[in-house]
C-alpha cells in the first residue's frame, strides 16, 4: 500500500507541492480492510473537476467524491491495482489555515493526521507543520475539556430516566455516543495528544498516561449492553471518572455533581426494580 502511495505521488504534476501519506498506512497498522489517505497540497486553487483529472492521471480508477462541495477541501475518492484510496485535496494557503485553525480549537482530527503523515514529496511544508504540532497549548487543552464537558449538567439528573423508557432505544444511543466521544475528547486534551479518529481507539489510548482503567472496553460495554439502565450507568460511572481527572472549570465542576447525582439515580433504579 506505500509502494501504491507513492506510485500516486510520483505520477502528480510539479504543481503539487507537497504529498502527505496518512491514516493507517502512514501509522503501519493497516489491514486488510484498510484505504489509502493522502493530503495533496498544490500551489493554487483547483477546482473538482482538476482533481479528477489529476487523479486519473495518477492511475485512479472508477472516481468519486464525498462530503460537502463547494468548499477548499476537495475530495477524490478511487481505486489503483485494486486498493481503494482518498484524496484530500488543498491549496497551499488554505493548508496554512488549516493548520492555524487547529490552535484556534478547530475540532477535527486534522491535527492527528498530520502529526503521524509520512511525507511522499514535499516543499518542507509538512516538517514545519509537525514542528508546531509538537507543543499542544494548555490553554488549548483547558478550552477543549471544557467544551466537552458542557452537556453534562444545566437540568436535573433525573431527566436521563426518559431515555430509558421501552422505545427510545434511538435517543438513548444517540445520548451514549455523544457522551462517549465527549470522554474521548477530554482524555486525549488531560494527556495533550491530538486526538485521532474513533477507529482502534483501545490501542490509541493504551498509549496514554492520564485515563480511566479500561476506557474503552468500558465504552464498548456501556454500547453493546442491552439492559439500558445498566448500559447507562456504566457509561456515567467512566464519565465521572474522566471529569474527576479534569482540572477545575465552570463546566467540569457541574459536572462531577452532576454525574455523581445521575449514577445515585441509576443505582437506585436498579434497587427498585
Amino acid at each position: 500500500m506505500r509502494s501504491i502511495a507513492q506510485d500516486v505521488a510520483d505520477a502528480l504534476p510539479t504543481t503539487v507541492e507537497e504529498v502527505v501519506l496518512t491514516g493507517s498506512v502512514s501509522r503501519g497498522v493497516a489491514d486488510s480492510v484498510s484505504d489509502i489517505e493522502m493530503l495533496i497540497v498544490t500551489r493554487g486553487v483547483l477546482d473538482l473537476e482538476d482533481c479528477f483529472s489529476l487523479a486519473a492521471a495518477a492511475g485512479l480508477t472508477d472516481l468519486g467524491t464525498w462530503g460537502q462541495q463547494g468548499v477548499p477541501t476537495k475530495r477524490v475518492s478511487g481505486y489503483r491495482d485494486g486498493v481503494p484510496l482518498e484524496l484530500v485535496w488543498w491549496s497551499r494557503a488554505h493548508a496554512e489555515t488549516a493548520v492555524d485553525a487547529i490552535f484556534a480549537g478547530d475540532p477535527s482530527t486534522t491535527a492527528d493526521a498530520i502529526a503521524h503523515g509520512v511525507a511522499l514529496r514535499t516543499s518542507g511544508l509538512l516538517v514545519q507543520w509537525q514542528e508546531r504540532l509538537r507543543h499542544y497549548p494548555d490553554e488549548l487543552a483547558r478550552a477543549r475539556i471544557e467544551d466537552a464537558a458542557l452537556t453534562w449538567g444545566g437540568f436535573a439528573p433525573a431527566g436521563l430516566l426518559t431515555i430509558l423508557r421501552r422505545g427510545e432505544r434511538l435517543a438513548l444511543v444517540e445520548r451514549m455516543v455523544d457522551d462517549a466521544s465527549r470522554v474521548v475528547r477530554i482524555v486525549f486534551a488531560l494527556n495533550r495528544v491530538w486526538q485521532p479518529t474513533n477507529k482502534r481507539l483501545a490501542d490509541r489510548a493504551a498509549t496514554l498516561a492520564h485515563k480511566p482503567e479500561r476506557l474503552a472496553e468500558r465504552i464498548e460495554e456501556a454500547l453493546t449492553e442491552l439492559d439500558p439502565r445498566r448500559a447507562l450507568l456504566v457509561l456515567t460511572e467512566l464519565q465521572a471518572e474522566t471529569v474527576a481527572r479534569a482540572p477545575d472549570g465552570p463546566n467540569i465542576n457541574r459536572a462531577r455533581k452532576w454525574l455523581s447525582d445521575a449514577r445515585e439515580i441509576l443505582v437506585q433504579q436498579e434497587v427498585n426494580i
